[in-house]
């Protein structure tokens, strides 16, 4: 996401950094080129004119002119104002009304609306909640049975819809359900459409007006660029959105809807989907989206993705281990099953500050494929080699090639990586960084 607007933003701020004594004429070109990488990444116009028109007024009046560090505060403008641009600060969805209080999942068939149901449910459940699921996409059954298939993998309960009845006597039977079933928060997934229609905004305001003030969250595909901030717009002149749920983060889009729709449809955007596993969708965090933006990393995410996935207990004696040089492949293999945990490694070298220079000319795919046929071969040898490498002479390593899919040449320099590696953390570790535990690390950050 934001590949493309990332390194065009990036490119002006560098080409100004580069000019010396930074002059009016600077600031102006450099405005035209951020205006330009905007409109490109389908910025809806206004919000561009508006963003454009409080960095200019900031830019040139705060001394920027003459100062070698021009570049560094024009960096800290944009920053500030594109925070500013997606919401500032991040919000906190607050459940409304009396329990079970009820959210209504709005927007186009294909936004991501049903899986996102679910994750949000997930979210709830986190949070001490015990969430109900209503599948009430009567046009689309197979949308119906999808969410109830999602309900029984997170182990959430769902309401047995029945697509032949009316739809809003479906849902406030399920409300009633999950009242008395002391369940306290009700996530209805609305029916979509391929399109904004007649009559699917018709059956929407006849489902809030039968509830109690339902809260109404809109799902966004952030792939569809403006289009998305103009469906916005039309749920809520008909229905008043009060949040918005982005989704498809993780995809190539332009970044268009996530930098308008806050602004143009004037509420809050709540959450991101940022793959497709139902794990995989977090809180929406403007400066930390800016930050990987501007190619500044976003470090607390990688630090608390890291609390919630590795096992603390298992780093401190991996450090102990690395300490004693007793790091072998069978720890090695450990670290690779943690690491994926966290995600693919396009997606955490992004959370890295410079991580687009460290990486232009290194190709992730095939980083990640290189990760995965080491792990094939570690899979491939017995307990016994994983624990003492010396023992690999060369029908061990014949086999191990013919197990894994690989050849004798590629075990001899991963061997040979392996050991340089085992050096390398060892006199890492004697730097002081052995069995630094997470808070530790947070300080070290300064986060």
């Amino acid at each position: 996401m934001f590949n493309q607007l990332s390194e065009k933003i990036s490119g002006v701020l560098s080409n100004l950094s580069n000019t010396g004594v930074v002059k009016e004429a600077h600031i102006q070109q450099a405005l035209r080129d951020v205006r330009m990488a905007l409109l490109e990444a389908d910025v809806h116009v206004s919000v561009v004119k508006d963003f454009l028109n409080r960095v200019k007024e900031k830019a040139l009046g705060q001394e920027l002119l003459g100062s070698q560090t021009a570049s560094q505060k024009f960096l800290k403008i944009v920053q500030d104002e594109l925070v500013a641009t997606l919401g500032k600060d991040t919000k906190k969805l607050l459940l409304k009304g009396k329990q079970p209080h009820v959210i209504l999942m709005v927007g186009l068939q294909g936004s991501g609306k049903t899986t996102s149901s679910a994750k949000l449910a997930l979210q709830f459940r986190k949070d001490g909640r015990r969430p109900f699921l209503v599948p009430a996409d009567f046009n689309r059954p197979a949308a119906v049975e999808q969410l109830k298939t999602l309900a029984k993998q997170i182990d959430i309960p769902a309401y047995d819809t029945d697509v032949k009845k009316d739809p809003v006597k479906t849902i406030k039977k399920a409300v009633a359900t999950a009242k008395e079933r002391f369940l306290d928060v009700v996530i209805v997934d609305t029916a979509g459409r391929l399109h904004v229609d007649e009559d699917m905004m018709k059956e929407l305001k006849r489902i809030q007006k039968k509830l109690d003030d339902p809260q109404i969250l809109f799902v966004a595909d952030a792939m569809t660029g403006q289009d998305a901030v103009n469906v916005a717009k039309s749920f809520h002149e008909a229905l008043t959105i009060e949040g918005v749920i982005l989704t498809k983060m993780d995809g190539d889009a332009k970044g268009g809807a996530a930098l308008s729709i806050q602004s143009v449809a004037n509420c809050p955007i709540y959450f991101m989907g940022t793959g497709e596993k139902l794990n995989e969708f977090e809180p929406f965090h403007p400066e930390r989206l800016v930050s990987r933006l501007l190619d500044r990393g976003d470090l607390l995410s990688l630090v608390e993705m890291a609390e919630k996935h590795i096992d603390e207990e298992q780093v401190e004696k991996m450090a102990k281990k690395i300490k004693k040089a007793e790091f072998d492949l069978e720890d090695f293999r450990q670290q690779l099953r943690q690491m994926k945990k966290l995600g693919s490694m396009s997606s955490l070298v992004k959370m890295l500050p410079g991580a687009k220079k460290l990486t232009k000319a290194v190709n992730m795919d095939d980083a990640e494929a290189e990760l995965k046929k080491k792990e094939a071969i570690i899979n491939s040898m017995t307990i016994q080699e994983r624990r003492k490498p010396d023992l690999l002479n060369a029908s061990r390593r014949n086999r191990i090639a013919m197990g894994s899919g690989t050849s004798v040449s590629d075990i001899n320099r991963f061997m040979k990586e392996f050991k340089q590696m085992k050096k390398m953390m060892k006199s890492f570790s004697k730097g002081g960084f052995g069995g630094m535990n997470l808070e530790a690390l947070k300080g070290k950050m300064g986060l």
